[in-house]
């Protein structure tokens, strides 16, 4: 579809429109996998002309958000319950956030799910790596 992944972004800020602030743009999603760019513009700076740490944290969580709705088996729900992040790097440039789990995760009885989360500038180099932990349930009777 053409400029899908621009409605596909639009749409999901929509839905959550904290994440808009960003402006993700969404370019893969798929079970156990999801990338967004956030783009290097002066809204998402610090102090410092470099992107913001909660930027980062933003593009990590949608990035997050994204993969776990793509992951999730239908019968379950999530929520985020604490994330972990550590700066490895200046953030210059665009900013690539990826969200990674594995496929056990999603079927097993644990309902602590972690999510491997990092950023990338445009060279590969990590500038922030991390975990977001969410919580995950089954639906209950009158919610599926």
């Amino acid at each position: 579809m053409p400029l899908g992944d621009r409605l596909f972004s639009r749409a999901f800020a929509f839905r959550a429109p904290y994440f808009a602030s960003i402006r993700p743009r969404f370019t893969v999603i798929e079970p156990d996998h999801a990338e967004l760019v956030v783009r290097d513009r002066r809204r998402v700076h610090n102090h410092l002309g470099t992107v913001h740490a909660i930027a980062l944290c933003n593009g990590l969580e949608a990035a997050m958000g994204a993969l776990a709705e793509a992951s999730i088996p239908a019968t379950k729900r999530w929520i985020p319950k604490g994330m972990e992040v550590a700066y490895t790097a200046k953030a210059s440039g665009d900013i690539t956030c990826i969200a990674e789990t594995d496929r056990a995760q999603w079927t097993g009885d644990d309902p602590d799910v972690p999510v491997r989360v990092r950023g990338e500038d445009r060279d590969g180099t990590v500038v922030v790596e991390g975990e977001i932990r969410l919580w995950v349930t089954e639906k209950t009777a009158g919610r599926r």
